[in-house]
């Protein structure tokens, strides 16, 4: 799950923790950066391994919202004798999990970054701790690089907004934050009055031998919309497996009756035939597009008013020789995939969806890897995503 469905998800939530990998070591299930949001009601959204912590670090919920302490959470998994962790978690590797309750500052930061996502803009999160880690400064701000995509799909809150840095303000009234860090085998044997623990006394040391910064940045992406040109039966699946794989979908289509949110939930939709839905998508390049509309004029009319833009991915659904028909005559298209999907042998709607997600996902984390290449810039960035390949 991705920092855009978690900043919405707190929006809505009134008591919550975000809890973030904020130190991860050896072989673990998800990147550093990742993050999760666990509520008071028992509710978990997005995940930092398989399973196997999730119900530790909502084990601590309660406390970390009755105290409004940050807390640290380490799980070592790495000795190869230890049966309690390294044998049920399997991962091997070393995670220092930070829980934040989400309220005052963070809360108002965290809502920020959803507008920004909302209007296509990146945003790179900086958490800056004072005072021994007991204070905590957030800032928020335009991620270096990017470019804001403004179009119909701008959250009414930020359209003609400023994307200048928000600070969240350090002063003497500010409230200090008491510091908790836990071992994950000392779970039992922590105290209600957490402040007068051991392991509060001896957790700036903790701290200090786990290198964690007194700065850490995050740059934290939109999610990539994928655009499906035609709205029959066989979109469905393809929509909902787009949207479980971190996309915005969007569905385009000339017929009204079948643009609807019973058959689509979840989905945005633009209507019209493509010279009206062109203008209105202002497709950018970081969009992704799949032609499914099974009408020829209609899909060859899109790919001319096509010619001249970016974007990330085109797929054409069709076999070769339908695709060859359509693209007679143009000049040649970037990113084509056809016939679209991933090669698998797939047979009817429902697998050759999964083909289709399958190759998107392939695509969208091969393009993150390429940034993360180009970029290497010393600052950990957040992928909230699985690798493409090792797995």
């Amino acid at each position: 799950m991705e920092m855009h469905d978690l900043c919405a998800i707190a929006a809505r939530e009134p008591r919550c923790v975000l809890a973030t990998a904020v130190k991860v070591e050896g072989h673990a299930y998800r990147k550093q950066g990742v993050s999760m949001l666990l509520t008071e009601e028992g509710a978990m959204y997005g995940s930092i391994s398989p399973g196997c912590l999730e119900s530790d670090l909502q084990a601590r919920v309660d406390r970390v919202l009755h105290t409004q302490q940050l807390e640290f959470v380490e799980y070592d998994m790495r000795p190869e004798d230890d049966m309690s962790w390294g044998e049920t978690i399997g991962c091997g590797g070393l995670i220092i999990v930070l829980l934040e309750p989400v309220c005052g500052e963070l809360r108002s930061i965290m809502s920020h970054m959803h507008a920004y996502f909302q209007s296509g803009s990146a945003v790179e999160l900086t958490r800056s701790f004072y005072d021994q880690y007991t204070r905590i400064h957030y800032v928020i701000q335009l991620a270096e690089g990017a470019e804001r995509q403004t179009s119909l799909y701008s959250s009414p809150a930020v359209k003609g907004a400023s994307l200048n840095p928000i600070n969240t303000m350090i002063t003497e009234e500010t409230p200090r934050l008491s510091l908790v860090v836990i071992h994950s085998s000392e779970a039992d044997d922590l105290t209600s009055n957490s402040g007068e623990s051991d392991l509060q006394r001896d957790g700036l040391t903790e701290v200090e031998k786990w290198d964690i910064p007194l700065q850490i940045s995050a740059k934290y992406v939109p999610k990539p919309r994928l655009i499906i040109l035609g709205a029959g039966n066989d979109v469905i699946p393809v929509a909902r497996l787009g949207k479980s794989a971190g996309f915005r979908v969007v569905v385009a289509d000339w017929r009204e009756t079948l643009c609807t949110a019973e058959r689509f939930p979840g989905v945005e939709f633009v209507r019209g035939f493509p010279s009206e839905i062109i203008p209105v998508l202002d497709i950018q390049s970081g969009d992704y597009i799949v032609l499914m509309s099974h009408q020829f004029p209609r899909e060859r009319e899109f790919l001319e008013l096509l010619e001249d833009r970016n974007y990330a991915y085109l797929g054409i659904m069709g076999s070769r020789t339908r695709t060859a028909r359509l693209l007679n005559d143009l000049p040649p298209l970037k990113q084509l995939h056809s016939p679209v999907g991933l090669t698998i042998g797939a047979d009817g709607p429902e697998e050759i969806a999964i083909s289709i997600a399958a190759e998107l996902i392939a695509c969208k984390r091969a393009a993150v890897a390429a940034e993360r290449r180009k970029v290497q810039r010393g600052i950990a960035h957040a992928t909230d995503g699985h690798r493409a390949s090792g797995r």
